[in-house]
């Protein structure tokens, strides 16, 4: 018998935003029980939930007497996946309808099938009527609709944004409601951007843009990575063009010590190896065992070899080895408030108490990190946060607080404490980077 999809992505969301866990990894692990196309509507309906979580939660409201509670619970998810479909989707609505209902059997809360069709059929009914005049609808909308639903965004988060960015928060706001790109980078090593561009021509995969600086490439479409020529021998990977500009800011050359702190899924180390083979070393630190592994994974695919190093980056003398390095790429542990886009979970897992802690580690890594870096060495650091507090306000503290350090003015600054990438510039997720040198002296 065939999973229902539905009932799926109601576990989904009730095991993120009530119990606190990772879309990413719930997703795929639904996903074992779903065939062919059924993934992708499973990970359209998980994400698409939750990027319109206020909005949906707004619309349940207006229909249910009471709210689900105890084991009854996840067929409030359930609701919130009927309508979504019929608010977001092309699935015919008696298909929703009929697949969301059915799905509370699956959920054995068939005693709840009456209910969630009530619902459901109610909110039709309205949705086709507001439909019929979607100009009047929006301008009431954006007027009388409380900020966190409109924009789909927590209260406290929305706060710090405007407080940030005065002229942008909405902007920012809008764009982390838009589906991502789907990016990739070439590997140098194997063959030019161009001559990889010509590959996608051939198969007909179209671009939408290539990123002038990183040269990362952006398709037109999303698509499967076994249909991208080499994917499999390491040809191309995807990631964000903000995560790619890392190793051309880094700047690593021949005979480099190069220590990538963080350093999970691997992204950046491979990118790092594969801009500048002839390096020295390179140690790919992360705290995470099991993230760890996914490093490995991503070397092998490539064909690249760096040293796996498990250790906590606030305690190098538990793994450091006395050797200081000439570069350092700092990801440092954020709010990955910059790729809420990609992560829509982020919103209700992340929570306003967060940020400080997670600036009071950052401090605390980077100075651990500078200790270990040679005297005229380079350090990047680096986050996919959009919060000042993680980004420029953390390194203008750590300058003021280490003689020995320079922020290294790049054309990207202008003028400000380092390079902020919002979300949606040129297409790219939210990141910031900050270039220091260590004085020689």
């Amino acid at each position: 018998m065939s999973a229902n999809i539905r009932a799926l992505c109601a576990q989904v969301c009730f095991a993120v935003v009530e119990q606190g866990r990772s879309l990413a990894e719930e997703v795929p692990l639904k996903a074992t029980k779903a065939e062919g196309k059924d993934k992708g509507l499973l990970q359209e309906l998980c994400y698409g939930v939750l990027r319109h979580l206020p909005e949906l939660e707004n619309d349940v409201r207006q229909f249910l007497a009471k709210p689900l509670k105890g084991k009854q619970r996840v067929c409030h998810f359930l609701i919130l996946v009927g309508i979504y479909q019929l608010k977001y989707t092309r699935i015919p609505d008696h298909a929703a309808l009929n697949e969301t209902v059915s799905a509370t059997g699956k959920l054995k809360s068939g005693h709840l099938k009456n209910l969630v069709n009530g619902v459901l059929r109610n909110f039709q009914r309205q949705h086709q009527k507001q439909n019929s005049n979607p100009e009047s609808e929006q301008e009431v909308s954006a007027n009388l609709l409380p900020e966190p639903i409109f924009y789909n965004h927590p209260s406290w988060f929305i706060k710090l944004v405007k407080a940030a960015y005065p002229e942008q928060w909405s902007t920012i706001l809008t764009a982390n409601m838009q589906r991502p790109p789907m990016w990739l980078r070439t590997n140098v090593s194997q063959q030019s951007s161009d001559a990889y561009q010509q590959q996608l021509a051939e198969l007909a995969i179209e671009l939408a843009a290539i990123e002038p600086k990183s040269k990362a490439l952006k398709l037109d479409q999303a698509i499967d990575v076994n249909k991208l020529p080499n994917f499999s021998s390491g040809a191309a990977s995807v990631q964000d063009a903000a995560a790619q500009q890392s190793a051309r800011l880094l700047d690593c050359q021949p005979g480099d010590h190069v220590l990538d702190c963080c350093a999970a899924p691997g992204g950046k180390t491979c990118h790092l190896i594969e801009q500048t083979p002839e390096l020295a070393s390179v140690t790919a630190l992360d705290v995470d065992e099991r993230r760890l592994a996914r490093v490995q994974e991503n070397l092998e695919r490539i064909g690249l070899n760096a040293k796996l190093q498990c250790g906590d980056a606030t305690k190098p003398e538990s793994w450091w080895d006395g050797t200081q390095y000439d570069r350092i790429l700092l990801d440092a542990p954020c709010s990955a408030t910059g790729v809420i886009r990609r992560h829509p979970d982020i919103k209700w897992l992340r929570k306003a108490d967060d940020i400080e802690a997670l600036a009071q580690l950052q401090a605390q890594i980077l100075r651990k990190m500078w200790s270990l870096l040679k005297p005229g060495g380079t350090l990047l650091y680096a986050t996919c946060s959009v919060l000042p507090q993680e980004n420029s306000e953390q390194i203008a503290q750590f300058l003021a607080q280490q003689s020995d350090a320079q922020l290294i003015e790049l054309p990207e600054y202008q003028g400000k404490i380092g390079w902020q990438i919002l979300p949606g510039e040129q297409d790219m997720d939210g990141f910031y980077y900050a270039k220091l040198v260590k004085s020689a002296g």
